[in-house]
């Protein structure tokens, strides 16, 4: 998943990026990502990288990159009774931004899903509420109030992040261009998100 924070107003402007993946290199198997062609596919979701890239070079001030940081055995992998192929081990080059992806003005990186015993989609907390990432305060701190999210998976890592975003008092802006789902259909996925004060910018 890939978020973009900007501030309005008097705030400084802020920049979050999440969850995307390179390509997968030769002969290495263990980690799979969300990357065409890798067992956990976001359709598509290379093709955010270049509208992420454009954010980027926006005015923005703070730029924050959060992404999947997996122990071996985490509790998600298919191997240990989850729903995902093993993806995002921490360390491994399956953790890796893509090399496509500016880093250059990077500020912070968040990682998340790092107990094994529960799976993390928000980029704030993971899905059981029991530990935070530290974003809230984070972007708090920075005088943070508008935030603008994009990336991958927008129906799963994109949509949990949103929603706990708009719950923790941020204007909240979904950058639809810029992100792509799992599902073909994005329709309910949107509208969910509409109903918890969600804004959806669909240029």
């Amino acid at each position: 998943m890939l978020s973009v924070t900007e501030i309005r107003g008097a705030f400084s402007h802020g920049l979050i990026t999440k969850c995307l993946f390179p390509p997968h290199p030769a002969g290495h198997r263990r980690t799979e990502r969300f990357h065409a062609g890798s067992s956990l596919a976001v359709p598509q979701g290379d093709l955010v990288i270049p509208a992420v890239n454009a954010l980027m070079n926006q005015d923005f001030d703070v730029l924050v990159a959060s992404r999947d940081w997996h122990p071996e055995n985490h509790s998600s992998f298919t191997p240990y009774g989850g729903d995902w192929p093993i993806h995002c081990v921490s360390g491994t080059k399956g953790a890796d931004f893509p090399p496509l992806l500016d880093q250059r003005r990077l500020t912070h990186i968040i990682h998340k899903g790092l107990d094994p015993a529960c799976d993390s989609y928000s980029a704030f907390f993971d899905n059981d509420q029991r530990h935070s990432t530290g974003l809230d305060g984070l972007l708090r701190g920075l005088g943070i109030g508008h935030v603008t999210i994009c990336g991958v998976a927008l129906d799963f890592c994109v949509a949990a992040t949103a929603r706990d975003c708009s719950k923790l008092g941020f204007e909240t802006v979904i950058k639809r261009a810029a992100c792509r789902g799992i599902s073909t259909d994005d329709t309910s996925c949107l509208n969910d998100l509409v109903a918890y004060g969600v804004q959806i910018d669909q240029t």
